[in-house]
C-alpha cells in the first residue's frame, strides 16, 4: 500500500459535558476530505484514544468511515498495551473497510520492553492482522523508544509497511530509510501514482458491476442488448501495465518500507532524508499548509518548501508540542474546523494561550 505523502489525525470532538460529538466528527471528515490530503488516521494520540472506552473508540471509527471521501487512505489507531487487544481492535476495523492499522508501541511495562518482546509484539500482530501495520513511536507520550534496529529488523515483515515516527529524531529517520533499503514491494496505485487500497478496488469493481446490471437492463427493455455494439462497454487498459477495474485505471509501483514522520516542524527536512509522508497534529487545523511543503519538494522546488516550513515551524512547534490536543482544537476553531473542548485530565487552555494561539496562527489558514 502507497502511504505517500501528508495525513492528518484528527481529533475526536467532545460536547462541552464530555460525550462524543458524532456530528462535528462528520463535517471534519467531511471538510478534510475535500484537501488534498492522502489520507485520515483515526484514533491517533491526537484522537485521545487512550481516554475512550472500547465502545466509543469503534462507534468513532465506524462514523468517520462513513463521512470520509472514498479515495481517501483511512488509517485505523487500534494499538493497546496488549497483543491480544490490539488484535481484537484491528479486526473491527477491518471488517469496517479500513486500509491499514496504526499500531504504537506497548510502554506501560518499560523495563520488559525488550527487544524479544517488541519483535514478538508486533510480528504477532502483524500475522494475525487482515489489515497493514503502520508501527507508532511516539517516545514523548509514551516514556518508550523504539529503536531503529528493532525497526529495520521488523520492515522484513511482509505485512508491516511503515512506521510513523514521531520522536523528531532525523538521525534516528536518516538510519531507518537506509537501514530499510533492501525491502521491495509492489503496490497498487492509480494511473497517475497515487494510492489504491482494496476497499477502493471492491468499490470500484462493485459500482461497475451496478452501472453494468443497469446499462442492460435497459438495454434489453429497448431491444438493443448485443453487447458487442455497446458503447459504453469498459474502456480497455492504455497498455500491458494499466489495468482497468470499473473507472480506476490502476498500475503497479515498487515502494520500500514506508518511514513516516510526526513531526511537523521538521517536515522539510525529514523528507529530504527520505521519508515518504506524514502523519502530523498540526495538519488537523492547517492541512494545506502541511501539504505544500510536500507538494514543493514533489515539485523540486526546495527553495519553496524552506520557506512554507518556516512559515509553520514556530507554531506547529509551540501549538502541538507544547499545548497539545487543547492547542490543537484550539487551533481548529480558528480555521473553521469543530475543535471543542478536550477530556481531563486535559485543561482548558487559559485567556494568555488562546491569545498567542492567534498570534500564531494568524497567517495560516487551511
Amino acid at each position: 500500500m502507497l502511504l505517500s505523502g501528508i495525513f492528518a489525525p484528527i481529533t475526536t470532538p467532545f460536547y462541552p459535558h464530555g460525550e462524543v460529538y458524532y456530528k462535528k466528527l462528520e463535517s471534519n471528515v467531511e471538510r478534510y476530505s475535500r484537501t488534498p490530503i492522502a489520507g485520515i488516521v483515526v484514533q491517533g494520540s491526537t484522537g485521545e484514544a487512550i481516554l475512550l472506552s472500547d465502545q466509543e473508540r469503534r462507534d468513532v471509527l465506524k462514523a468517520v468511515l462513513s463521512a470520509a471521501a472514498p479515495d481517501k487512505v483511512m488509517i485505523a489507531g487500534t494499538g493497546v498495551e496488549s497483543a491480544h487487544e490490539t488484535l481484537c481492535l484491528t479486526e473491527y476495523a477491518a471488517q469496517l473497510g479500513y486500509d491499514a492499522a496504526l499500531v504504537r508501541t506497548p510502554h506501560y511495562y518499560k523495563k520488559q520492553m525488550l527487544p524479544a518482546n517488541l519483535l514478538a509484539f508486533y510480528r504477532t500482530v502483524a500475522d494475525r492482522s487482515a489489515l497493514p501495520i503502520i508501527i507508532y513511536n511516539f517516545p514523548q507520550a509514551t516514556g518508550y523508544d523504539l529503536p531503529a534496529e528493532i525497526v529495520i529488523e521488523l520492515a522484513s515483515h511482509p505485512n508491516i509497511v511503515a512506521i510513523k515516527e514521531s520522536s523528531g529524531n532525523l538521525d534516528k529517520v536518516k538510519a531507518m530509510v537506509e537501514g530499510t533499503r533492501h525491502v521491495k514491494r509492489q503496490v497498487t496505485v492509480t494511473e497517475t501514482f497515487d494510492a489504491v487500497t482494496p476497499r477502493m478496488l471492491k468499490a470500484a469493481a462493485a459500482k461497475s458491476e451496478k452501472q453494468s446490471r443497469e446499462l442492460v437492463s435497459v438495454a434489453t427493455l429497448a431491444g438493443t442488448a448485443e453487447s458487442s455494439d455497446r458503447k459504453d462497454a469498459a474502456p480497455k487498459p492504455s497498455s500491458s501495465a494499466v489495468t482497468v477495474v470499473g473507472k480506476l485505471k490502476t498500475r503497479q509501483k515498487e515502494v520500500g518500507f514506508q518511514v513516516m514522520v510526526g513531526a511537523a516542524h521538521q517536515l522539510e527536512p525529514s523528507l529530504g532524508l527520505g521519508a515518504v509522508g506524514a502523519i502530523l497534529a498540526f495538519a488537523s487545523p492547517a492541512p494545506m499548509a502541511c501539504y505544500e511543503i510536500y507538494a514543493a519538494l514533489k515539485d523540486g522546488n526546495a527553495a519553496l518548501a524552506r520557506e512554507k516550513q518556516e512559515r509553520v515551524k514556530g507554531a506547529a512547534q509551540r501549538v502541538v508540542g507544547e499545548l497539545g490536543v487543547p492547542g490543537v482544537k484550539y487551533s481548529m476553531d480558528l480555521n473553521g474546523y469543530y475543535g471543542g473542548p478536550a477530556r481531563l485530565p486535559f485543561l482548558p487552555l487559559s485567556g494568555e494561550q488562546k491569545a498567542e494561539i492567534e498570534k500564531l496562527m494568524a497567517g495560516i489558514r487551511s
